[in-house]
């Protein structure tokens, strides 16, 4: 099928731009934008996926008020039913489109009957930078095999909830994004049922995975690493990058250690918790992590909630909204697989901010945790 697309010099198969080269079921391309007012009031996350191999695509807004409430839509459609500019994507209300590539995108939720609308434009003041390939396998099975790029920079535009409008301030947020694609394993479309009698994956003992995006006002400190319950290292990358009006090079991050800490209770980092990052010229930073606000990527379909989840067929016209109660910790355990938690930062005598996201299962000795 032809898209608005194809006029691009861009093919890399000799097929159309609705086809990927694979049809793994967990093919996933994901945009995210994600920032928060510095006072902890309020944060959102939205963005939007396509699964070329489902004939979906879906979009969410979700806007955490004081760390006591999200306010979550969700929208899907098909692909065949989701006409797109060259530029831009639109499921129901919601519209993404690129003004600049690698530089200026934005995010628009017109109004609608779950009361939620935003328009964030979102202009990089660092560069877009890449993610270390993530392939890996379990008995013979591809498990993971993609790839992401990340950029920080800043918004401006407004939030709106139920008739209250939020003008973002940018030197009040900060404001950063993702883009994702190639087969996913876990949350956010890569772990719907792909059909019976299929030998299960490997459980290991227990993972720890952690990723810090770290800004200052002349650097910003990127790394995340996955570990085994013996904290022996199976993935990592990191770069120290710097903005782009002074046109340095990013200097690489060659290890990080840790000191964590974690809530009562809960597997959530707390305060107190310390990196030590090191980078390829020898020199070391430790960086103090002290928490503003969390929100969960399940509540907007990471994982299934509400009878719903990303990458779900849904039709071609599919809205939905709610109100989750952060506090209700039993409720919010479904939705618990991976957090992500706002943060001032310091580094010696620098003060920033930014996001610790977080997948802490199962056995780790080192903390405290012995099994699932």
């Amino acid at each position: 099928m032809l898209t608005p697309q194809d006029e691009l010099l861009t093919h890399q198969l000799p097929t159309t731009f609705d086809h990927v080269g694979q049809s793994d079921l967990r093919w996933t391309e994901r945009i995210v934008m994600y920032g928060f007012d510095r006072s902890g009031d309020i944060s959102i996350m939205t963005g939007m996926a396509r699964y070329p191999n489902r004939n979906v695509m879906d979009a969410y807004a979700m806007v955490t008020l004081k760390g006591q409430k999200a306010r979550v839509v969700r929208m899907s459609t098909e692909i065949s039913a989701a006409p797109a500019a060259l530029t831009s994507w639109s499921i129901g209300p919601y519209t993404y489109s690129i003004t600049e590539p690698l530089k200026t995108v934005t995010s628009t939720l017109d109004s609608n009957e779950q009361g939620i609308s935003l328009h964030l434009e979102l202009t990089g003041t660092f560069p877009a930078y890449e993610q270390t390939p993530a392939f890996h396998r379990t008995r013979g099975r591809v498990q993971e095999d993609a790839r992401r790029f990340y950029q920080n920079g800043i918004v401006t535009g407004w939030i709106e909830v139920d008739g209250e409008r939020i003008e973002i301030d940018p030197d009040r947020w900060w404001f950063g994004r993702d883009h994702s694609w190639g087969v996913r394993h876990g949350g956010g479309g890569g772990s719907l049922s792909e059909g019976d009698n299929r030998q299960p994956p490997e459980i290991p003992d227990g993972v720890l995975y952690y990723m810090g995006i770290f800004q200052f006002d002349e650097e910003l400190v990127h790394f995340a690493q996955r570990e085994t319950s013996t904290g022996q290292r199976w993935q990592f990358e990191g770069e120290v990058l710097y903005p782009l009006e002074t046109g340095r090079d990013s200097l690489p991050i060659i290890d990080v250690e840790h000191e964590l800490k974690f809530r009562e209770g809960r597997r959530v980092i707390d305060a107190d918790s310390v990196f030590a990052v090191h980078r390829s010229d020898r020199s070391t930073d430790t960086i103090s992590v002290t928490p503003i606000c969390d929100f969960w990527p399940g509540l907007a379909g990471y994982d299934e909630y509400n009878g719903y989840a990303a990458g779900m067929w849904r039709g071609p016209s599919y809205i939905d909204g709610f109100t989750a109660d952060l506090t209700d910790l039993e409720d919010m355990k479904k939705v618990s697989m991976v957090s992500e938690t706002l943060c001032e930062v310091r580094m010696g005598d620098k003060v920033g901010y930014g996001l610790v996201e977080m997948v802490f299962m199962g056995a780790y000795p080192r903390y405290g945790y012995t099994g699932w």
